[in-house]
């Protein structure tokens, strides 16, 4: 791929501003689509990687066009395009599955946050609140008319459908990282405290490394 020729903000620091190559933009979308995949919960949007790539897809497919007929790179391009094609689609439609699975958990959580952290893209906060709002008016057609008045909201029950964090992740890490709290203290054992080396890999519970996948200390494998 070629650059890009634009400056993409990782950082969300208005100071912190950093101008990537195509090729470095899809490595990080090929580690957030890994992670999303590994993930047992929905990570933060990858907006902007995600525009970058559209946007470089449409330059690509332009050049493409443009190309002459019988030229073998154009064969390359494809190739190519079709590789950012597939890491880019999967990447979305994993993030799709675990916003319907849990939608109300998510939107729920996500009002709750600041929201230049929002969890969703703009394009999927609109998806799951109307998801939401198929899957509500659908239950209540279907069965809660037809229940006593009590029992006609829904938001409150659905809300409680949370993903679990006690999943085992494969992790490799990408930063030494010392003192992560594995287990807390039961009356059996004390303290489980591990620290992780750069290039180690491990398998662990989601739930201690979790804020270690948003740092970007670790990356689920």
């Amino acid at each position: 791929m070629t650059d890009l020729g634009l400056s993409l903000d990782l950082s969300r620091d208005e100071e912190d501003v950093e101008p990537m190559t195509a090729n470095e933009v899809l490595s990080k979308l090929e580690e957030a689509w890994l992670n999303e995949k590994f993930s047992p919960v929905l990570l933060e949007a990858k907006t902007e990687i995600v525009e970058c790539l559209l946007e470089q897809i449409g330059v690509m497919e332009e050049n493409i066009r443009k190309a002459k007929k019988g030229d073998f790179k154009v064969n390359v391009h494809r190739m190519e395009l079709d590789r950012v094609r597939f890491v880019l689609n999967s990447y979305l439609r994993i993030r799709l599955e675990k916003i319907q699975s849990h939608a109300a958990h998510y939107i729920n959580k996500d009002s709750s946050e600041d929201e230049e952290h929002s969890l969703f893209s703009p394009a999927e906060l609109a998806f799951a609140k109307e998801y939401l709002s198929s899957v509500e008016d659908h239950l209540t057609g279907l069965a809660v008319q037809h229940m006593p008045a009590m029992l006609h909201t829904l938001r409150s029950n659905l809300s409680g459908i949370a993903p679990s964090l006690d999943s085992y992740v494969f992790f490799k890490v990408n930063k030494d990282v010392d003192g992560v709290l594995v287990e807390e203290e039961t009356l059996e054992t004390g303290d489980e405290i591990v620290d992780l080396k750069k290039g180690d890999q491990h398998i662990m519970r989601y739930l201690p490394v979790q804020s270690l996948v948003a740092s970007a200390d670790i990356s689920l494998i």
